[in-house]
C-alpha cells in the first residue's frame, strides 16, 4: 500500500472546484476548436461562457405530463456522477477516499450514466427525449462489457484493486505502454458515458436533440457541464490506472497529475469532431465482435506477465 494521505472531508470543496476549472477548461477547448473550424476562433475560447450566462437566464420549459423529479434527477446526474468518480483519484500523495475498492467504485459511478440518461429522456415525456434515451442503453450494451474488463487489465498488473497502488506500481514502466487496448477501450468508456464523439446519436439532430430535446434553462446547463466534467473525470482516472500516476522528473506528482489529465482531456474533447457518430447497432457490432475479445486477450497477457513475475 503506497504513502497516501487521505484529505479531511473539507477538501471536497476544493475538488469540486477543481473538477468545476477542468470542465470550464474543457468547454472553452471546445468551442475554440468549434470556433476554429469555422474561421472565427477568436471568439471560440469566450463562446461556452457567454452560453452559460444565456442558459442561466432562459427560463426553464416544461411538459404535458412529464415527470419533473425524475427528469430533474437524470439532468442532474452526470454532474454527481462525475464528482464522485474523483473522490477516489489520487492527486499525489493526496486522495479523499482510499479505497481499497476504487476500481469497482469507479465501475459503480459509471453504470448511474444507464439510469440517469435514461431519466432524461424518459421523464421528459417527449418522443424525440424518449428515442434518445433507447439509443444510449443500446450503445451501453456494447460498451459497458469493453470497459469492465478493460479496468480489469491494470488491476491484474497491480494486484490491487485501490487507485493509489496501481499509480505505484507503474514506476517502472507505465501501464499504457503494455495495455494499450485496455487505455484505448477506456477511453471509449469515457466518450460513451458523456454521450461524446461517436456516442452523439443519443443527442443527435435527427431526434431534435435526443434527450436535450427539451431540456432548457438551468436543467441544459447542468446535463452539458456534467458532460463535460465527465469527461474531465474520467481522464483524471485514467492517469493512475494507466498513465503512472504522478510519476515525472522535475515538477512535484501533484502537478504531474494535472499536466496528465490536461492532455488526456484536450485529446477527448479534440476527438468530438475526428470520430464520425456510430449507430448502435453498428456499434453493437463491433463492441462485441472487436472490442470485448481484444481487451479479453489483453486481460489474458497481462496475468500471464503478473503470474510470471509473481
Amino acid at each position: 500500500m503506497p504513502d497516501v494521505t487521505v484529505l479531511p472531508a473539507g477538501w471536497a470543496l476544493a475538488a469540486a472546484a477543481l473538477l468545476g476549472l477542468l470542465a470550464a477548461a474543457a468547454a472553452a477547448f471546445d468551442g475554440f476548436l468549434a470556433s476554429w473550424a469555422s474561421g472565427a476562433s477568436s471568439s471560440g475560447l469566450s463562446q461556452p461562457f457567454g452560453e452559460v450566462a444565456r442558459l442561466m437566464r432562459q427560463r426553464r420549459r416544461t411538459t404535458v405530463a412529464g415527470d419533473s423529479l425524475l427528469w430533474r434527477i437524470g439532468g442532474a446526474g452526470l454532474l454527481f456522477m462525475a464528482l464522485m468518480i474523483i473522490t477516489v483519484v489520487p492527486l499525489g500523495r493526496w486522495t479523499l477516499f482510499n479505497l481499497d475498492v476504487g476500481v469497482i467504485w469507479f465501475n459503480a459511478m459509471d453504470v448511474l450514466a444507464w439510469a440517469f440518461v435514461w431519466l432524461t429522456g424518459w421523464g421528459a415525456n417527449s418522443a424525440h427525449s424518449l428515442i434518445g434515451g433507447y439509443r444510449f442503453l443500446a450503445h451501453g450494451l456494447a460498451y459497458e462489457l469493453p470497459l469492465m474488463f478493460a479496468l480489469v487489465a491494470p488491476a491484474v498488473g497491480a494486484s490491487s484493486l485501490n487507485v493509489g497502488t496501481i499509480a505505484a506500481a507503474q514506476q517502472g514502466l507505465w501501464f499504457v505502454v503494455w495495455m494499450p487496448v485496455a487505455f484505448l477501450v477506456f477511453c471509449l468508456g469515457v466518450l460513451a458515458i458523456a454521450v461524446w464523439g461517436p456516442f452523439s446519436p443519443a443527442l443527435g439532430a435527427d431526434v431534435a436533440g435526443g434527450v436535450t430535446a427539451e431540456l432548457s434553462g438551468v436543467d441544459r446547463l447542468l446535463f452539458q457541464g456534467g458532460r463535460y466534467a465527465l469527461l474531465a473525470a474520467g481522464a483524471a482516472f485514467a492517469v493512475p490506472m494507466f498513465l503512472g500516476g504522478g510519476a515525472g522528473p522535475l515538477l512535484p506528482d501533484w502537478a504531474w497529475v494535472l499536466i496528465k489529465t490536461l492532455a488526456l482531456l484536450a485529446a477527448l474533447v479534440w476527438l468530438r469532431r475526428r470520430l464520425p457518430a456510430v449507430r448502435p447497432d453498428v456499434f453493437m457490432e463491433v463492441g462485441w465482435i472487436v472490442l470485448l475479445p481484444a481487451v479479453l486477450l489483453q486481460d489474458l497477457v497481462v496475468a500471464v506477465v503478473a503470474v510470471g513475475r509473481g
